[in-house]
C-alpha cells in the first residue's frame, strides 16, 4: 500500500525530472524562434530562414513516437523507473552537445545537419519521458486523487517553460545582440549538463510503480506490448490522438510561434516577449493542481473538453489582443489562454489517457497515443503558423485552424472512458473485449526493486 509521503515524494520527483527534461526540449524551441535562423540557416531570406529553423524544431516530434515505442516496450517489460532514468540522461547529454555545435559560418552545411540530428535524438528521448513520468505518479496514486497527483508531472511542462524562457531572457538581457549570437545562445544548452545531474539523483531514489511490481509478482507480461496496443486498442488510441488536437496545436502556437509573431510581426522586443510567456507559464503552473483535483470531482472528460472548447473560442480574441501592441493586454491574453485553455487540459490529460489502458501495455499505450499526437498536431504547427500568417497576411487563417482542431478534439474525447475515482485494478478487466496477445514471463529483478 502506498502512503501519502510516498506518493508526495514520487510526485515531486516526477515534477522535477519532467521540468529538467522538458527544459531541454523547450530551450530548443526558444532558440529556433529567436536565433537559429541566423546561425544555422543564414543562406535563406528572413522568413524562409525562420521556417527552416522551425522545421528543425519539428524534427524532434517525428522522433517522439519512435522513442515512445522503444521506451514503452522496455517500460512494460523491465520497468518504468529504468526508462525514466535513461531518458533523462540521454536528453541532458544531447542538449549539452547542441550547446557545443559549430555554426554554419564555421562548417557550412554540416552545422544544420548536426543540429537536426541532435534534435531528432532529443525527440527520441522525450518520447519515453512523458509515459514514464506519468505512469510513475498515476500508478502510485490513490484512486480518488489520481487526477490531482497526475497533474504534477504536467506541472513540469509549465515549470520548464518558465525555466527555459527565464534562462533565455536572462541571457539575452545580459548580452548584446552580437554577444548573444556569438556565444550567449549556448549558455542555456550547456546549463543542461548541470541540471541532468540533479534530475538523475532525484529519479534514482524513486521506487518502482505498484502496477509494475504486481506484473513482476505474477511473472507475466506482454511479449510485444506495442503489437498488443495496435491489435486490441487501435480505435481507442486513435480517439486519444484526435482528442489532443486543440491542446497540441494551441500549446505551440502560444509557447513557440507567439515569440515569432510578437518579435517579427509586432516588433515587440525579445526580452518583453519572453517575459510575457514566463508570466503566463507561472500562473498556469499555479492552476494545474486545481484543475487536476477538479477532474477527480467532476470527471476527466469534462475538464479536458472544457479546456478544448475554451481554446477554440478564445483563439480569435487572443490574436486580437496581441495585435493591440499593448504589453499589459498581450500578457493578459497569453495568461488567459495558458491558464484556462492549456492548464485545464494538461492537468487532466495524464489520468485520462492512462485510464484507457491495462497495466501490461500501459507504458506503450500512453506513449504511442501521446507521441503520435505530437507528430500529427504539434510538430507541424509552428511551421504552419508561419505559413498561414504569411499567406493570409494576418492571423485569421491560423486561428481558424485552431478552431478546427478544437472541434476534432471534442469529437475524440466523447467516446473515451471516464474512470475518475475507479481503482486501476478494476480497469484491467474489460479494458479490451478483443483477445489478448501472447504473454511471457517478466525477467526477474530487472527493475531493481523488490515487490512490496
Amino acid at each position: 500500500m502506498v502512503n501519502d509521503s510516498d506518493i508526495r515524494r514520487v510526485s515531486f520527483a516526477s515534477a522535477i525530472g519532467a521540468t529538467l527534461e522538458w527544459y531541454d526540449f523547450f530551450i530548443f524551441g526558444s532558440a529556433a524562434a529567436l536565433i537559429f535562423n541566423k546561425l544555422f540557416f543564414p543562406a535563406f531570406d528572413p522568413v524562409a530562414g525562420t521556417i527552416a529553423s522551425l522545421a528543425s524544431f519539428a524534427i524532434g516530434f517525428i522522433a517522439r513516437p519512435v522513442g515512445g515505442i522503444v521506451f514503452g516496450h522496455y517500460g512494460d517489460r523491465i520497468g518504468r523507473k529504468a526508462m525514466l532514468v535513461l531518458s533523462l540522461l540521454m536528453m541532458g547529454g544531447v542538449t549539452f552537445l547542441i550547446g557545443l555545435l559549430p555554426t554554419y559560418e564555421s562548417i557550412g552545411l554540416g552545422a544544420p545537419i548536426l543540429l537536426t540530428t541532435l534534435r531528432f535524438l532529443q525527440g527520441f528521448a522525450v518520447g519515453g519521458e512523458w509515459g514514464g513520468a506519468t505512469l510513475m505518479v498515476i500508478e502510485h496514486s490513490p484512486a480518488k486523487k489520481r487526477g490531482f497527483y497526475g497533474a504534477w508531472p504536467q506541472m513540469g511542462i509549465s515549470a520548464a517553460l518558465i525555466l527555459s524562457t527565464g534562462v533565455m531572457a536572462l541571457t539575452t538581457a545580459l548580452t548584446t545582440a552580437e554577444q548573444f549570437a556569438a556565444w550567449g545562445w549556448r549558455v542555456p544548452f550547456l546549463l543542461s549538463g548541470l541540471l541532468v545531474v540533479v534530475g538523475f539523483i532525484i529519479r534514482r531514489r524513486v521506487s518502482e510503480s505498484p502496477s509494475f511490481q504486481k506484473l513482476q509478482r505474477s511473472h507475466t507480461a506482454e511479449k510485444m506490448p506495442i503489437a498488443t496496443v495496435l491489435a486490441t486498442q487501435k480505435k481507442r488510441t486513435l480517439q486519444i490522438v484526435a482528442a489532443q488536437a486543440a491542446e497540441n496545436t494551441s500549446f505551440f502556437v502560444i509557447s513557440v510561434y507567439a515569440l515569432v509573431y510578437l518579435t517579427q510581426n509586432l516588433h515587440i522586443g525579445k526580452p518583453l516577449a519572453i517575459r510575457a510567456l514566463m508570466i503566463g507559464s507561472f500562473f498556469t503552473l499555479l492552476s494545474q493542481p486545481f484543475f487536476g483535483a477538479l477532474s477527480d470531482r467532476i470527471g476527466r472528460k469534462k475538464v479536458y473538453m472544457g479546456g478544448m472548447i475554451f481554446l477554440g473560442a478564445f483563439i480569435f480574441p487572443f490574436f486580437r489582443m496581441l495585435d493591440t501592441g499593448s504589453y499589459p493586454v498581450i500578457v493578459t491574453a497569453i495568461t488567459i489562454a495558458m491558464v484556462f485553455g492549456l492548464g485545464s487540459t494538461l492537468s487532466a490529460q495524464p489520468a485520462l489517457i492512462s485510464e484507457q489502458y491495462p497495466a501490461a501495455i500501459r507504458y506503450s499505450g500512453v506513449s504511442v497515443a501521446y507521441q503520435l499526437a505530437t507528430v500529427i498536431w504539434s510538430g507541424p504547427t509552428p511551421i504552419l503558423a508561419a505559413l498561414f500568417v504569411m499567406w493570409a497576411g494576418g492571423y485569421w487563417l491560423l486561428a481558424a485552424y485552431i478552431v478546427l482542431a478544437a472541434v476534432i478534439s471534442v469529437l475524440g474525447i466523447m467516446p473515451l472512458r471516464e474512470a475518475a475515482g475507479v481503482e486501476l485494478a478494476a480497469l484491467e478487466d474489460g479494458a479490451s473485449r478483443e483477445p489478448r496477445m501472447e504473454r511471457q514471463p517478466v525477467a526477474a529483478g530487472l527493475s531493481g526493486e523488490q515487490a512490496s
